[in-house]
């Protein structure tokens, strides 16, 4: 992901869908600034869908009651994530992508505790976080299917580290939307959903 950590940029991951389009990380439709807007205090910790384990009790955050962790996406095309819950703690990191996919790991007041998939991350105010779901393909040119099946049509191609839109998702497959190409992937090369997360 595109953050500066300590005043030190990092290089923009820049993703491909093969078919002649190309995705660019973060440039989704419709994810910057939008979702994710409901009650005071709850910008980003809506729309939670999983399926828990028998034997792994869910653990819920002690401010919205939504369990944890969970993800969410980045609203902005800026947050900075800071040591602390409060904007006296020093900016650890900024993430500048748009629609990248984070996870809630801790909840104190109006800040959440995120990470992205590499764990770094820090104390974001929830109003920079949006509810839409999104991931990031974590293996390269990964095939995008017409049907959650092996054996089904690949409609295109993505890259390791292109930010697709999440869909629904059953135990083994997720359909994603990015760079006008629409498909299910295997749920097993995507972080930003849990591998018993259910999504209608």
């Amino acid at each position: 992901m595109n953050r500066t950590a300590f005043g030190v940029c990092r290089q923009t991951i820049t993703a491909t869908i093969a078919a002649g389009t190309i995705l660019l990380a973060g440039a989704l439709p419709g994810t910057a600034g939008s979702g994710g807007t409901s009650a005071p205090g709850t910008a980003g910790d809506a729309t939670v869908t999983r399926v828990q384990s028998a034997e792994t009790p869910q653990q819920r955050g002690p401010v919205t009651n939504l369990p944890l962790p969970r993800y969410v996406s980045l609203k902005g095309s800026e947050g900075n994530a800071r040591r602390g819950p409060s904007l006296s703690h020093r900016i650890d990191w900024v993430f500048r992508h748009a629609g990248m996919p984070l996870r809630v790991v801790a909840e104190f007041g109006h800040w959440r505790r995120v990470e992205d998939k590499d764990g770094a991350g820090g104390w974001v105010h929830y109003a920079l976080l949006s509810g839409v779901r999104t991931a990031v393909v974590t293996e390269d040119m990964v095939a995008l299917r017409n049907r959650p099946h092996q054996d089904a049509d690949i409609a295109a191609r993505a890259e390791s580290g292109a930010i697709v839109r999440l869909g629904e998702c059953n135990r083994d497959w997720c359909r994603v939307t990015g760079g006008g190409q629409r498909g299910w992937v295997m749920k097993s090369t995507l972080w930003g959903v849990d591998p018993d997360e259910i999504r209608d």
